[in-house]
């Protein structure tokens, strides 16, 4: 057993979802999205590289001699499951991890909106999951897999780095690939994917221009394609993919996004007003005709306003949901406040909202 096996333990103990270990601190805990220092020692650089080295592998070790950085998932056996982000800054080694949870939880147990499940039913198409660092995007497309795991006869296969989530086959034939373990690239194994008879793709990040033009590739070839990337709102995701391209290639683009994408989940957590833990608050934009036309005629820009005025095609803003949530005693209207899209815009909504429960903003 690893020495830091001891403090891994610790973040399932303590309800926590990340671990921090920094030389010159005390290993933190992210409790309810606040950092708090553990009974622990202060890590000296010696105690850090100690501490965190022997948890990797002789390949990940020259990695991050090399890159600086190196990403992997690592479990203590009927513990804890963790991916882990060990990186050199100016003082020494140090880690991030974000726990994993021991099972796949469904899209109900999550809170999430159960209608998008109906993007697992697509044939073909493009997903996109979204939200910044810790906002619970492999958890959503966790969910979203298994469900299609479950309830349909498919190939599915995921590209990520690392694996976060173990799919056992169920209904469906489920492989999985790490970049850097089974794939050297998130370009290279999308590539492979496609004759690799797929039904289903997720790809784990949409990190950089080729692999989201391989994405969309496998989307308009009749692959039904999840990815994620870190924006905060469904409009924004689009003008993203669109923006990733140079400027003579954005006609195209747009042609085959109006063509292939078939909606975007767009997500945050946010702390929960009785100290439990956090709830998700989502945006989802459903690819309907009137979104393709936008997006194909350049007019992104009104995407917002469709979302305002699309709640029969199961359309949401996270801002109304943030109200919603307020409004229910479920979240406080300060937190409400900072984790809005369009903070001025709503709050009059939120002062509105809040005295039902006692709370101001």
């Amino acid at each position: 057993m690893a020495r830091i096996d001891a403090i891994f333990r610790m973040v399932m103990e303590n309800g926590a979802s990340d671990l921090h270990m920094v030389t010159g601190a005390r290993p933190m805990l992210r409790i309810q999205g606040d950092l708090r220092p553990i009974d622990y020692a202060e890590l000296t650089a010696d105690l850090a590289s100690t501490l965190l080295e022997e948890i990797l592998t002789e390949e990940q070790k020259g990695t991050l001699a090399e890159e600086g950085d190196v990403d992997f998932a690592y479990e203590v056996p009927g513990v804890v499951r963790l991916r882990c982000n060990v990186y050199r800054q100016h003082r020494g080694i140090a880690g991030a991890f974000r726990l994993l949870p021991n099972r796949i939880l469904s899209v109900e147990e999550l809170g999430l909106p159960p209608h998008i499940k109906d993007f697992c039913d697509q044939v073909k198409g493009l997903v996109v999951v979204t939200g910044p660092p810790g906002s619970g995007k492999s958890t959503t497309l966790a969910a979203l897999i298994d469900y299609i795991n479950t309830t349909r006869r498919k190939h599915i296969l995921t590209i990520e780095d690392p694996i976060e989530y173990i799919h056992p086959n169920k209904k469906s034939l489920v492989n999985q690939r790490e970049v850097g373990q089974n794939a050297k690239t998130f370009p290279r194994a999308l590539r492979a994917a496609l004759r690799e008879d797929p039904n289903i793709i997720l790809v784990g990040e949409m990190r950089d221009l080729e692999t989201i033009g391989l994405a969309l590739t496998a989307a308009e070839t009749g692959q039904l394609v999840f990815g994620t990337l870190h924006t905060t709102s469904a409009p924004q995701t689009v003008d993203r993919i669109i923006d990733a391209f140079p400027a003579d290639q954005q006609e195209q683009v747009r042609v085959m996004l109006s063509e292939g994408l078939r909606g975007v989940i767009a997500q945050k957590l946010i702390p929960r007003a009785d100290g439990k833990g956090r709830v998700p608050v989502v945006e989802i934009l459903v690819a309907t005709k009137a979104v393709a036309a936008l997006i194909r005629d350049r007019k992104t820009f009104q995407l917002p306003s469709v979302l305002q005025i699309g709640k029969k095609e199961g359309m949401q803003r996270i801002d109304d949901e943030i109200v919603r949530l307020v409004r229910d005693g479920i979240v406080n209207a300060q937190d409400a406040y900072l984790f809005a899209n369009e903070k001025e815009a709503i709050r009059p909504y939120l002062r509105e909202a809040a005295p039902l429960k006692g709370a101001a903003v």
